[in-house]
């Protein structure tokens, strides 16, 4: 406010300066001491008329550039003094009313754009196509961090979360205890003992006691370390380590999605760039990038690997992952909203991380939390708050810092107000709406 102070007088100093001169003007050349008292009320208002434009002025200067939400204060502030205007000086008070009521209209208006969730815009990063069958084990394990945490040494910063979404669920540290799935840690030494665990049934898919025996017909079971990397991640539910199973299912159902499916949808060889990473990292040789493929060609048929012109179209979309001119399905499914969210309506949307996305039933009781702590007043306004900073406010029984926090700069403005709509008219209990 002091810096506003400032600016507003380095501004407006002449005009100040020149409305006190005419102030001492008139005290000293009107004789009427009732014309001289009027006169100098008159130029006293102007003054206040003056320095609240002035403010106005240097709050709009001050904070255009930055993220505060003090610009409609402006408008407010000349609304005020319009309003000032037309009350002392009457040969022009038509036109100060009109004037002021179009700024108070003005100020509604962008006070309430301004105070919602805002959507962060930009330019998409450019795209570069990579050769990964051509990169050293070094430079395939580096892509295959920014694959993971979404860039290279972000594997050490909490909360970071890339394309792969594993941190969402698994954690990659010493000593972490991850709650909702294993932790990634050394898991290329630990890959060969699981191998030979009772319920894993090495060489007999048949005997598996989990809901789904194989990949895919005839694909058997890995005979390796890395073969038992690339099923965990063509088919999470061949086998399941115990406790991290879906409740309810004794460890038969596991709750990852198949990352080479949407919505993840990991090409071949981001697939080998992962994997690469977690053996790199802890300083132990990677097998070579064709024996990974070919570890991921055992347990993935050919129709669902993702070829290089598939991987090349999703990069052409610049890191924006839905427009807004898609179906509200189809956005929920590019931001992979439905690997860790169950979402009535929405096909395959049965994810356990994250909590049922019933909002028309949920937003209005969380608002009513004394533990929220957010800004929305409306369960439009807080779904927005969700998905744009979700943090604000974070489900009981579920941790912070799992879900990730960039969708304001990956969904465009059209998308988040699809996904709005459609979470606003959830209910429990009551259909879900029509897909339009």
């Amino acid at each position: 406010m002091v810096g506003i102070i400032g600016e507003a007088i380095s501004i407006g100093w002449p005009i100040f300066a020149l409305l006190i001169g005419l102030l001492f003007y008139y005290q000293a050349t009107i004789p009427d001491p009732v014309q001289k008292k009027q006169v100098s009320f008159k130029l006293m208002i102007g003054l206040l008329v003056a320095f609240m434009a002035l403010m106005a002025i240097a709050n709009y200067k001050t904070n255009f550039y930055g993220e505060s939400r003090l610009l409609p204060v402006s408008l407010v502030m000349i609304t005020i003094a319009t309003f000032i205007a037309s009350l002392y000086f009457t040969n022009i008070s038509a036109l100060m009313k009109i004037g002021g009521f179009m700024f108070f209209v003005a100020a509604a208006l962008s006070g309430y754009g301004n105070w919602l969730p805002q959507v962060e815009g930009g330019f998409p990063p450019p795209v570069v196509k990579l050769d990964f069958q051509s990169m050293s084990p070094q430079q395939l394990g580096d892509e295959g961090e920014k694959i993971i945490f979404g860039g290279l040494g972000q594997s050490k910063v909490q909360g970071a979360i890339g394309k792969g979404q594993c941190p969402l669920c698994h954690g990659f540290q010493k000593g972490f205890l991850s709650e909702r799935a294993p932790n990634l840690f050394d898991i290329p030494g630990r890959a060969t003992k699981r191998l030979d665990e009772p319920n894993y049934h090495k060489g007999d898919p048949a005997s598996r006691p989990s809901v789904q025996k194989e990949a895919f017909e005839g694909s058997g079971t890995a005979e390796n370390a890395q073969e038992y990397i690339a099923e965990s991640h063509a088919c999470p539910n061949c086998y399941v380590v115990p406790g991290f199973g879906v409740k309810g299912t004794n460890d038969t159902e596991s709750p990852m999605p198949r990352i080479h499916k949407p919505p993840i949808s990991l090409s071949m060889g981001e697939l080998a760039a992962v994997d690469t990473w977690m053996y790199v990292r802890e300083g132990l040789e990677a097998p070579g990038y064709e024996e990974i493929v070919a570890s991921y060609e055992k347990f993935i048929p050919e129709a669902d690997r993702i070829t290089e012109t598939a991987e090349d179209d999703g990069a052409a979309a610049g890191g924006v992952l839905a427009t807004g001119e898609e179906p509200v399905n189809e956005i929920f499914t590019k931001g992979a909203c439905i690997a860790c969210h169950t979402i009535p309506g929405i096909e395959g949307a049965t994810g356990k991380v994250g909590p049922v996305l019933t909002e028309g039933s949920n937003a209005p009781q969380r608002l009513k939390d004394g533990n929220y702590k957010g800004k929305a007043k409306s369960v439009r306004e807080y779904i927005t708050e969700s998905i744009l900073s979700p943090s604000a406010y974070v489900v009981k029984d579920f941790p912070d810092n799992q879900m990730p926090k960039d969708f304001g700069k990956k969904l465009s403005a059209g998308a988040v107000n699809k996904i709005v709509d459609y979470l606003s008219q959830l209910k429990e209990g009551e259909e879900p709406p029509p897909i339009e």
